[in-house]
């Protein structure tokens, strides 16, 4: 079982506290000096960075918001002068301008280190052979895994997103033993492989797979079709990039990298801290960022923590995998979706039908209307007409089982659904509702 600094990874509960205490103390004096608009909503809250002694008066801070960035676009939230900063960042979104955070020298330091704890937590060695398949460029993915394959002295492959077909002839050729990439990119390149026949060539052993939501029956189908064991991480551009928190062997929740980060759970309508192992919304504070530091961010990801320890050895809180996005959740008639419910009830049907869908989103006579496209496999493709109509009864009864409301379901030719090479398009809201 892997570590990269195993003294971190393993430090007594009681010593992370105060670590992450005297770091807290520090950087809320350096925002309150550096970054205005922290400074007005503490001085809102009639609070002077003396007021904050540790982690346990981390609730009397103020959120921070994505909105936030967009408002100060793009560097009004630099806590460091530009001349300083040596790299940026910039995510869209879905609407309004991009988010733009920055990087000092020590900033990518640390991020290295969080996701080489991730490879490490794979087995992943100097012997490795990394292909990052995430895309490079402004988007954090790419260059936040190469930065960890480095770290641990790995043979980087930076293929970057695109190209399919040139992505799996380079893994057969350079001998890829782990690959980083989304989960829906993962199972297309599963898909592309058997079909160039390539499958016995094919040395991989792991993969990382993050940046979209991905369920545990989508884990079993990427493990199952790439003969790999596959690895959750986690990250958000405001915060650092994937790396905030990874997943070890045991796959049983991420460890959160506390010694450079403070997760919290709130009530994602009052704000409030919520107990121990309750799911809500998830919050972080950063400790050791400098270009781009935030306090009490809410990421509207839905999970939980847990703080037992695990059976790795590591004492990092884990969270558990985010159920969806409470600004990515689709209210349908009156009831609270996420696409991820959908994906489980898809990947659960025993045989007929691939984990290519998309779930398009209409309203008609002022009713909402909710409609599943879900690709069929060629054997279910090639049979009669009464199999397919009977997978299609089974999918729409377990999906009505699951949201509690009714979806229609077309089952479309095999391929016919368009594949992505970066982060799936599942959803299709053609509601034009105002946020």
């Amino acid at each position: 079982m892997g570590y990269f600094q195993k003294e971190s990874e393993c430090m007594p509960r009681e010593e992370i506290k105060k670590l992450q205490s005297e770091r807290l103390v520090r950087q809320v004096k350096r925002m309150y000096e550096r970054v205005e608009l922290f400074r007005k909503r503490m001085n809102e809250k009639g609070l002077k960075p003396e007021d904050i002694k540790g982690v346990d008066d981390l609730s009397k801070l103020p959120f921070s918001y994505k909105q936030d960035l967009r408002d100060y676009y793009p560097y009004g939230l630099f806590a460091e002068p530009l001349k300083n900063i040596v790299r940026v960042h910039a995510s869209s979104g879905t609407t309004g301008k991009q988010i733009v955070v920055g990087y000092t020298r020590n900033d990518l330091d640390m991020w290295r280190d969080c996701m080489a704890r991730q490879f490490a937590a794979t087995g992943a060695t100097d012997e490795d052979v990394v292909q990052v398949s995430y895309g490079y460029g402004l988007f954090t993915g790419g260059l936040g895994a190469h930065g960890g394959a480095d770290r641990i002295g790995a043979t980087v492959v930076p293929t970057s997103s695109g190209n399919t077909a040139r992505q799996i002839q380079t893994m057969a050729d350079f001998g890829t033993t782990v690959l980083c990439c989304t989960p829906s990119y993962a199972m297309y390149l599963a898909e592309a492989i058997e079909e160039a026949g390539l499958r016995d060539k094919i040395k991989l052993k792991a993969g990382i797979f993050g940046a979209e939501p991905w369920t545990e029956d989508m884990r079993c189908a990427i493990e199952n079709s790439l003969g790999i064991k596959a690895y959750d991480v986690y990250g958000l551009s405001e915060i650092m990039g994937p790396g905030v928190a990874y997943e070890c062997s045991c796959q049983n929740g991420m460890h959160v990298n506390e010694d450079m980060f403070i997760p919290e759970i709130i009530d994602p309508d009052t704000g409030e801290v919520l107990p121990e192992g309750e799911q809500g919304e998830l919050v972080f504070t950063t400790l050791t960022k400098e270009g781009f530091p935030v306090i009490r961010y809410r990421t509207r990801d839905i999970c939980s923590l847990n703080y037992e320890q695990c059976e790795c050895g590591r004492t990092f809180v884990r969270m558990n995998k985010p159920t969806g996005r409470s600004d990515d959740m689709l209210i349908i008639r009156g009831v609270n979706v996420f696409p991820s419910q959908i994906e489980e009830v898809l990947l659960r049907i025993s045989r007929g039908v691939t984990p290519n869908y998309q779930i398009v989103v209409g309203r008609e006579n002022n009713t909402d209307t909710l409609d599943i496209n879900v690709e069929m496999s060629e054997a279910l493709f090639a049979d009669d007409i009464k199999s397919i109509e009977k997978v299609e009864r089974k999918i729409v009864s377990d999906l009505r089982s699951v949201l509690g409301i009714g979806a229609k379901v077309h089952l479309v030719n095999p391929k016919s659904i368009e594949r992505s090479e970066g982060k799936a398009k599942r959803v299709i809201d053609n509601r034009n509702l105002r946020d």
